[in-house]
């Protein structure tokens, strides 16, 4: 099963690789021909030796500042993929008017939680003291990521709202700054019970896929509260006190996608708490297929995204 597991990943990540290369190639794909500049490889800790504590910001140019941000973590199951694979999502937020910081960070199975969730804090810190240099507004930024992102978009919208032990999340909270919207796109927010999914008819290496991301990325770490930034949507389910109120979500997913019950859980979850939450459901869509942006539910995705975006936080 660790072998199918691997060799799912390995195809996973080849195809986004090569979808990310060839779409580089589109004339379209330029920063420069949106009027975006990039600014690359910035270093968000002060550990030259870790390669992956590295971010890139897309900068609308001639607007009016400060603008408006995004906070973007890519997914990939916890274990594959980077900001350089998921730069299209950096360019459409920042062609649309925001400054965007697209975030890399740790993976497993070689750094286990809460090694990625720990990573994107720090990265958050990062912003929250460069901001301002970047004609960036702190009061209207918005946290957006998918799959694993939307896990850890969620983990830290969770952080910033709720005093907790630890020291990561402590200075997310001690920093005082609670995003104005959260956009967990398609995502797990639950890694520790990947059992739930057997109800769901899928193929069996989807099911082998969904174990292994469970198994890589928590294999180190005990049960219990510990895992709670791994499972944001069980402490939202279980009533726990926040200390600030959570900001509105939007929540997209395809109807075809194998996470499809954690996002109907959040949106419940929030509407619990009296939180507003837009929970998108597209027909037929299935996993991250808002990334394949040609396709017609794809742009409706981006469409309701960014309108979204545009009430909650421009």
């Amino acid at each position: 099963m660790k072998i199918q597991n691997d060799l799912a990943h390995r195809v996973s990540s080849l195809v986004f690789h090569g979808l990310s290369r060839a779409g580089r190639m589109h004339p379209d794909s330029r920063p420069r021909r949106h009027r975006v500049e990039v600014l690359r490889n910035l270093r968000y800790a002060d550990d030259a030796a870790v390669a992956d504590h590295v971010l890139d910001v897309y900068k609308p140019v001639g607007r009016p500042g400060p603008l408006p941000v995004v906070f973007y973590v890519h997914g990939g199951a916890f274990q594959i993929l980077s900001k350089d694979t998921h730069w299209l999502m950096g360019l459409a937020f920042a062609r649309h008017g925001y400054l965007v910081v697209n975030i890399s960070y740790r993976l497993a199975p070689q750094h286990p939680y809460p090694a990625a969730i720990e990573d994107t804090c720090r990265a958050w810190l990062w912003l929250l003291r460069e901001a301002e240099r970047l004609g960036g507004d702190l009061g209207r930024v918005a946290v957006a990521g998918e799959s694993a992102g939307g896990n850890l978009v969620t983990a830290l919208t969770l952080a910033a709202c709720q005093r907790r032990d630890e020291p990561f999340a402590r200075a997310v909270f001690d920093a005082g700054v609670v995003p104005r919207a959260a956009l967990p796109f398609c995502a797990i927010l639950e890694v520790s019970r990947p059992e739930r999914f057997a109800r769901r008819p899928m193929p069996s290496w989807v099911h082998g896929m969904l174990r292994g991301t469970s198994r890589s990325y928590l294999h180190a770490c005990p049960a219990g509260d510990v895992r709670d930034l791994a499972d944001p949507l069980v402490v939202l389910e279980r009533g726990a006190p926040l200390e600030r109120t959570l900001p509105p979500f939007f929540a997209p997913v395809g109807t075809r996608d194998p996470l499809l019950d954690d996002t109907r859980r959040l949106e419940k979850a929030l509407a619990a708490r009296n939180v507003p939450c837009e929970a998108r459901y597209y027909p037929g869509g299935v996993h991250a297929f808002h990334a394949l942006v040609w396709q017609p539910r794809a742009k409706h995705c981006w469409r309701d995204a960014l309108a979204f975006l545009d009430r909650h936080v421009r």
